[in-house]
């Protein structure tokens, strides 16, 4: 088949296969291509989409950058099921197998470091939220009847407000700790903008936490038992995901490829 190489992720020769029914990018099943016994889990992409330049204005395109996103997770979230991936960006793609070979042999360093340090381990997100209710609750007052009473209950609604912004960033920061302890890395993210995200509440911690994946069971434990801990809190967890949080800091391998988009799917 011609076209572009869409590249997912690189990983170690896979324990079992991948299910056989499995959809990529453009709706080309993804296929493994080995180089120096690392392998590269690509497929092909047409170029009139994938090109430099239809690729930039696609880019531009919310629903067709959703659905990019969604097939390309659908395959890391595959790979996870079977083996540590090392996950590329999003929009990854070469002119052909030689390019990807290229990539393969000038990053093959950091790739083994990075998969070395990732083996047998599965990133969780864990997201800390006030709820509506308790950041909008106010002290009920009579209406004032006069500028004094105003000012007064302005400084009673800022105290209550800030004394529940206080509690928030004491519970996430116990909470940051305890997860921290019990994962071999972690990342804490910006809170996430409500415009964008749609949820309802403040986010008060974002973060990533790279677990073992024996011990994921456990992990898991924790968080649900923190979910009625603080009133007024919303716990979310997500995952298990591949570790996209934690190649970066490993040689930067996820942007190598002639383009790059970002981090698809959850992003803690």
């Amino acid at each position: 088949m011609t076209g572009l190489r869409y590249v997912y992720a690189v990983c170690r020769p896979l324990g079992a296969p991948l299910q056989a029914d499995l959809s990529g990018v453009a709706g080309d099943p993804p296929r493994l291509l080995t180089h120096h016994g690392l392998i590269a889990v690509v497929s092909h992409v047409p170029e009139r989409d994938f090109a430099e330049e239809p690729l930039r204005r696609h880019l531009e395109d919310l629903d067709w950058l959703t659905e990019t996103a969604r097939a390309h997770q659908q395959v890391i979230d595959a790979l996870t099921a079977v083996t540590t991936p090392l996950p590329l960006r999003l929009a990854t793609v070469f002119r052909d197998d030689s390019g990807v070979r290229v990539m393969m042999e000038e990053r093959e360093d950091d790739f083994r470091r990075t998969l070395e340090r990732l083996a047998g381990r599965v990133e969780w997100g864990v997201k800390v939220y006030v709820e509506p209710e308790v950041r909008e609750a106010e002290p009920t007052t009579a209406k004032p009847a006069s500028g004094r009473d105003y000012l007064m209950q302005r400084r009673t609604r800022a105290r209550a407000h800030e004394d529940t912004w206080q509690r928030a960033e004491r519970f996430a920061g116990r909470l940051h700790a305890t997860l921290s302890a019990h994962a071999d890395d972690a990342r804490l993210h910006p809170p996430q903008n409500p415009a964008l995200s749609k949820v309802s509440g403040p986010n008060v911690l974002n973060a990533a936490y790279l677990v073992p994946r024996a011990e994921s069971e456990e992990f898991v434990e924790i968080v649900d038992r923190t979910k009625g801990e603080e009133s007024g809190m919303r716990v979310e967890l997500t995952g298990p995901w591949a570790a996209y949080s934690f190649v970066e800091s490993a040689g930067n391998a996820e942007s190598a490829g002639d383009t790059g988009a970002g981090r698809p799917g959850e992003g803690t």
